[in-house]
């Protein structure tokens, strides 16, 4: 993404954060109507019925539910573990809801923690992921490495004392590169992803290969390369003792020279954000 001046990167980017705060309406409301029982499988359908009652018809990934122990991955070993299954909300339980939908040629992807009633060590959690959110933004505004990006928030983790899930995720990610897809009234989707984002994904991959570069943030050599101008959906999570929780927003790398205008959020009015200063 080219460097712009605020007032036209902000219409720029315009689309991008009305679909992103869409999807983060979808999860509280969806959110606030679970209750036990409710499976997350119904909790998935409930997404997407909420979204495409409000337009939206393509997809990043369908939305996705974690309940209890899944929200830390526990044995997650296979990659159809992360789709939605009959797992039961129970009182206290933690959860974690996670889409990405496009509307309008703009994609967003997030991820929204919460728990069924009191949970502790969830909100511990919560409270501890906003240092990560803080060192990645720095480190990204440094032009470190993605590598060692990744590394810094492994070491962050230890020192909390919490184990990094999104180690778990196919390739290691903890973020992954996004863009615009075209607008289409109906798009298809394979294994939960849409097909128009996946050729975009794949085409990012074989251009950035030729380059050395991926739109995959992994702990892995091919990430040993600084942030690459974008839209990256970044999105560290954070296990203890079988709960997870974790964030996933926007962020936005761009080619300045003014660190502040290298990399910013694509938007910091967020469920999370809004926790964390309530907190404080």
């Amino acid at each position: 993404m080219a460097t712009t001046p605020t007032r036209e990167r902000s219409a720029e980017l315009r689309g991008l954060r009305t679909v992103q705060r869409l999807a983060y309406a979808c999860a509280e409301a969806v959110a606030a109507r679970l209750e036990p029982g409710v499976t997350e499988r119904r909790a998935a359908r409930m997404q997407r019925e909420w979204l495409r009652g409000r337009g939206v018809r393509d997809w990043f990934h369908l939305p996705f539910a974690w309940f209890g122990d899944r929200t830390a991955f526990v044995n997650f070993r296979v990659p159809w573990q992360f789709f939605p299954a009959g797992r039961a909300l129970e009182p206290g339980m933690p959860f974690i809801l996670d889409l990405a939908p496009v509307y309008e040629g703009c994609t967003a992807d997030i991820g929204y923690s919460g728990s069924l009633g009191v949970n502790p060590v969830h909100d511990r959690l919560m409270a501890d992921l906003e240092a990560h959110r803080e060192l990645i933004l720095r480190e990204v505004r440094e032009r470190r490495p993605l590598r060692e990006i990744y590394q810094d928030v492994d070491r962050l983790m230890v020192r909390q004392g919490y184990a990094n899930r999104h180690r778990a995720y196919p390739f290691g990610v903890i973020a992954h590169k996004v863009d615009r897809v075209e607008r289409r009234r109906w798009s298809p989707h394979l294994f939960g992803f849409g097909t128009q984002s996946l050729k975009g994904l794949a085409a990012d991959a074989l251009h950035g290969h030729r380059e050395g570069w991926s739109p995959l943030w992994s702990p892995y050599r091919f990430s040993d390369h600084p942030p690459r101008p974008g839209l990256w959906a970044v999105e560290p999570h954070l296990g203890f003792r079988g709960t997870g929780a974790k964030f996933e927003e926007i962020l936005v790398v761009t080619d300045s020279r003014d660190p502040e205008e290298s990399a910013f959020r694509l938007d910091d009015d967020l469920p999370h954000t809004r926790r964390w200063a309530e907190e404080k």
